[in-house]
């Protein structure tokens, strides 16, 4: 019904514009803004995409009519097309476009400030998650940090009105502080975030309890970051459940959403060594996403790869050599066509990849492939570590492990060597002999 509305809405203010351009043109583009909106809630993104575009083009144009009376409309029109964007996956427009929003909005709260500091706040939440999905994560945490304190500010002061966004701010802080390798504060962050979303979906589950199902993902991830496995594994499990109920409704909106939760699954119940049940949750979030990119190849890909990279690990844990090994390349494959397009975004995840791939071939007997796969995890690391030494140093220490231990057994002692003396400066003595130890 929402979205019917919204289309007859807009084709009767095209009419009207149509007759009365002058008179109208702000009326359409706001009805176009309300439409993106609501095609995207049904997960229609490329014709929310194209509603999003021409509300933005309108309101440019009106702004540069009158700067004063439109630059807000214009700031809304120009987050959203950021949203939609992202949606399809086209990561540089969308930054391109939230970054203006947030120029604009900081611009207008300069002048009016309990006017447009929410509004200010939400623009910097999105720019934060723009930022990091093409790997800026100094400048994203930057972002996401001002929003959260914005917004516990403006929950001080009404906190029915502004919590829902405190809880939003909190959720992607958490994200950003855990990709800079900052885990007790991420899961502080997501746990509140967690904790206020089901305050809010108790009050209103129609409204709050996707954002319940998105903050126990998260939260699930940062408890596993920190070793408090059965805490992840019930957070998520929780999270898949919610989602599975919610694409029951709505397929179109919440897939996306149930395969994210899914590969989380599966990690999870790997990490407490239910291996059939992981492996179980991991090829349906690959069949999943298999299915999403083959419709948005852009929005998507991504995702396909960081199942595929999971399923290989899962396969390969119950003795799936073959399969194992099939669903590892293609996942490196894909992470290196997308290091590729963009580097700074993917290249963690092409690393890791790496790294399960020479897992999965060592698992298979394939010593020469997993020597391969580790000593170009090892490259990327190396470059990684340099930049943010305290997530890579750790992950490129480990690969270098690996990588000793299969050269060791291949009969290149000089590099196995090598490599062990490049992880024990990077950990210490201490350190190294810790890593050496074998694994539960």
């Amino acid at each position: 019904a929402a979205l019917s509305a919204a289309r007859e809405a807009v084709e009767i203010r095209r009419e009207l514009a149509s007759l009365n351009r002058d008179a109208y043109l702000p009326d359409l583009a706001g009805s176009l803004n309300n439409l993106g909106n609501r095609l995207s809630e049904v997960g229609q993104r490329d014709a929310a995409l194209s509603a999003a575009r021409e509300a933005a083009d309108i309101r440019r144009e009106l702004a540069n009519l009158n700067r004063d009376a439109y630059l807000p409309g214009l700031a809304s029109s120009l987050n959203n097309l950021g949203n939609r964007l992202s949606a399809v996956g086209q990561r540089e427009g969308a930054l391109s476009a939230a970054q203006e929003a947030a120029e604009l909005y900081r611009e207008i709260a300069s002048l009016n400030r309990d006017a447009y500091l929410p509004d200010l706040a939400m623009s910097l939440n999105n720019l934060g998650n723009r930022l990091s999905a093409v790997g800026q994560r100094d400048a994203a945490l930057s972002a996401a940090r001002e929003a959260a304190e914005i917004r516990r500010e403006l929950a001080t002061l009404n906190r029915d009105a502004y919590l829902p966004g405190l809880a939003s701010s909190l959720n992607n802080l958490g994200n950003r502080l855990s990709a800079i390798g900052q885990r007790d504060a991420a899961l502080s962050a997501a746990r509140e975030a967690a904790e206020l979303y089901r305050e809010l979906a108790s009050l209103n589950p129609d409204a709050f309890l996707p954002n319940l199902a998105g903050s126990l993902n998260n939260l699930g991830s940062m408890l596993s970051a920190v070793g408090q496995r059965d805490a992840a594994l019930a957070a998520v499990r929780e999270a898949a459940e919610l989602y599975r109920e919610l694409a029951s409704l709505n397929r179109d909106a919440f897939l996306p959403n149930l395969a994210g939760s899914l590969n989380n699954l599966g990690s999870m119940l790997s990490a407490v060594s239910q291996r059939d049940a992981a492996l179980a949750a991991a090829r349906e979030a690959a069949d999943i996403r298999r299915e999403l990119a083959i419709l948005n190849r852009d929005a998507y890909l991504p995702d396909l790869a960081s199942s595929l990279n999971n399923l290989g690990n899962m396969l390969s844990a119950v003795g799936q050599r073959d399969a194992a090994l099939a669903a590892a390349r293609e996942a490196a494959e894909l992470y290196r066509e997308l290091a590729t397009l963009n580097r700074a975004a993917h290249q963690p995840d092409l690393a890791m990849s790496l790294g399960t791939l020479g897992l999965v071939s060592l698992n298979a007997g394939n010593n020469e492939d997993a020597l391969s796969a580790f000593h170009e995890a090892a490259e990327h690391f190396r470059e990684l570590s340099r930049m943010l030494p305290q997530v890579f140093n750790s992950l490129l220490a480990r690969t270098l492990v690996f990588f000793a231990q299969v050269a060791h057994k291949s009969g290149r002692e000089e590099e196995a060597q090598a490599a062990l003396q490049e992880a024990a400066e990077l950990l210490g003595e201490d350190g190294l002999k810790a890593l050496l130890q074998p694994q539960e």
